[in-house]
């Protein structure tokens, strides 16, 4: 089981306009078609924003509602098995409408945003008493958090809330690199965080833009749990291509074969990661 590769399919994210990546799927229907495609293409998690009518990020519940009913639908009809993992991101409304989806829709897993980062010239909040609330959240109702990691500070906030009891161990890690603001999309940023992580943690990692590429190698020869793709994180398969989520997921899974990995079914990832399947 240790050589198995869990692949993380970020579907639509909160900031790529749909007129620069018309393969970005915004609404339910869409996202619930890619989630088929990625799965059946080899990824085990789906990652999920959504957008509201006119097509911006919304945090509210109803949108969540709408869009994992459609996956959820769409994957019994195929015979397919997939963890859904729901972003809590800092985005318009409070720390309840950030966590309001959560007891609506009981993912498997959620986005768990180790701390508050200037991402370029946007503040991207996460207060320690939000992520007290989040953490006991998910304790609550049993999902697994995926701590997001931008910034090596993030670390050590991840490991005073486990100590303090709000992050329950063994830990999932997702490191997203190049974000500016952030730790760049290079090895040396992954060999500065590997040492810190608590022990016994599962690791997945990502790069944006340019570094998508770049950070999946370094990830591999590393030896990661996991590699996150996906339009969330990169919208080119090669320069000046469009990509879809499907064919991000079928790179990733050639290059981990390369590498000798084999890849997780998400009832393996579920083994991995520790989580105990949701029943609907």
């Amino acid at each position: 089981m240790c050589n198995k590769l869990i692949i993380s399919a970020c579907l639509t994210g909160a900031m790529t306009p749909k007129d620069a990546c018309p393969s970005l799927p915004v609404t339910p229907e869409e996202i619930a078609a890619d989630t088929v495609a990625c799965v059946k293409a080899g990824a085990s998690v789906i990652h999920i924003h959504v957008r509201n009518d006119q097509c911006r990020f919304t945090m509210e519940t109803r949108y969540f509602v709408d869009a994992v009913n459609a996956v959820r639908d769409a994957c019994r009809r195929e015979n397919l098995d997939v963890i859904i993992n729901l972003t809590t991101s800092n985005g318009p409304g409070s720390d309840e409408i950030r966590l309001a989806h959560l007891e609506q829709v009981r993912p498997e897993m959620c986005s768990y945003d180790a701390g508050t980062l200037n991402w370029g010239e946007e503040i991207f909040e996460n207060s320690p008493g939000f992520l007290k609330k989040l953490g006991r959240k998910t304790q609550e109702l049993d999902i697994k958090p995926e701590i997001e990691i931008f910034d090596a500070s993030m670390i050590g906030n991840a490991i005073r809330l486990i100590k303090a009891g709000y992050l329950t161990p063994p830990c999932h890690f997702q490191f997203i690199t190049g974000v500016p603001g952030g730790l760049d999309g290079t090895i040396d940023s992954l060999n500065f965080m590997l040492p810190k992580l608590p022990e016994g943690s599962t690791w997945s990692i990502s790069g944006i833009g340019k570094a998508h590429m770049p950070m999946m190698l370094a990830g591999l020869a590393a030896g990661c749990t996991g590699l996150r793709v996906g339009l969330e994180d990169n919208i080119y398969l090669t320069k000046g291509q469009i990509a879809t989520n499907e064919q991000l997921v079928a790179r990733a899974i050639q290059l981990a074969r390369l590498t000798g990995r084999e890849i997780a079914t998400a009832a393996e990832a579920r083994q991995i990661l520790g989580i105990r399947r949701a029943t609907f």
